[in-house]
């Protein structure tokens, strides 16, 4: 039983739902570019013979089919919660970044084996043809990934499309490079050794991704967020006397939850401090939905089986009613 329960509907208070970088038109535009490209970059690389060009159109390819979950994802984390989703569908944007850079790391064992065995048995390559068809794939893909710029800083889905689009554009520059250098050498190994180096670039690139996404999929602090400086704030209120049970986790790409439980002997503050408290953590810790159960301390809960028997359990259920701040009171347990 609750002694205390809020539910904060004003304006600047309790959950904050910060608008999405609506990025619908760069994805539809973005999309519609390298799909076009990719089939003339393999095109004229199976008419050149260049396997560094067909492995760009197949890593353009699986970007493609990454911008389109990216893409879906973020037309679902607008959709409204229901009784079976009380978070809505935020989180598919987590998944679909997660699936991002798996499919890159899936390409980028599929370029390796190929230039490995192009090693084994060079062949000879048009290097003209190479270099005019990647220099087009460097305008495309840096316009693509400007598309994607400013949504990348606050959105690792938005994040996982513009890496692949900065990447393949520096990586066709590099191709471009590589032609020009084989038309006037004759070295074919150039073409293979490319490839490589574009493996080793794309992976060094997609693997701070793959594991932020991994942390958010595993319910981790969001990367943005200090569990240790949010957990100091709310010890320090007025009139809290400990903190425990503080969960932090990402619902979408863009939107972090908690719940905590204040031990507080005076009793329920009062709307205004809850408010103020919510408000803060908002501004300060990019924290847009938070649970904060007030205890008075007068009864010895039993210890906590996420933290052990240093921490308070918290036996009741707590649903996340969705567009508002909640508070309970001390629970009977």
């Amino acid at each position: 039983m609750s002694l205390h329960h809020h539910h904060d509907h004003g304006a600047g208070h309790g959950h904050h739902h910060p608008a999405p970088t609506d990025a619908g038109r760069a994805f539809v535009l973005a999309i519609g570019l390298n799909v076009a490209f990719v089939a003339i970059e393999f095109f004229y690389g199976f008419i050149a013979n260049s396997t560094a060009l067909m492995a760009d159109a197949g890593h353009n390819l699986s970007d493609v089919l990454g911008l389109v979950l990216a893409w879906g994802a973020a037309l679902l984390a607008k959709r409204a919660p229901t009784r079976s989703f009380t978070y809505g569908l935020r989180g598919t944007s987590i998944l679909a970044a997660l699936f991002n850079a798996l499919l890159l790391m899936v390409a980028c064992g599929a370029i390796a084996w190929e230039a490995v065995h192009r090693f084994a048995h060079p062949e000879p390559v048009a290097g003209t043809t190479v270099s005019i068809v990647a220099a087009v794939g460097v305008l495309i893909n840096g316009f693509s990934a400007w598309l994607f710029m400013a949504g990348s800083k606050d959105d690792i889905n938005v994040r996982g499309a513009y890496l692949h689009m900065a990447a393949d554009a520096a990586l066709s520059l590099g191709v471009v490079i590589a032609g020009l250098v084989v038309m006037y050498t004759g070295w074919t190994w150039l073409d293979p050794a490319v490839s490589l180096v574009i493996v080793v670039i794309i992976v060094a690139g997609t693997w701070s991704l793959m594991k932020e996404s991994i942390q958010l999929v595993l319910a981790g602090v969001p990367a943005n967020v200090d569990a240790t400086q949010v957990t100091a704030y709310l010890a320090a209120q007025t009139g809290v006397t400990e903190v425990h049970d503080v969960h932090i986790w990402a619902m979408s790409t863009t939107e972090t939850a908690l719940t905590a439980h204040l031990v507080m002997p005076g009793g329920y503050p009062g709307d205004e401090v809850i408010d103020r408290i919510v408000q803060r953590l908002r501004e300060d810790f990019s924290i847009h939905h938070c649970t904060l159960q007030v205890e008075e301390g007068t009864t010895k809960h039993s210890s906590c089986a996420l933290h052990g028997v240093h921490e308070h359990s918290h036996d009741d259920h707590h649903g996340h009613d969705h567009g508002h701040g909640h508070v309970e009171g001390r629970h009977a347990h």
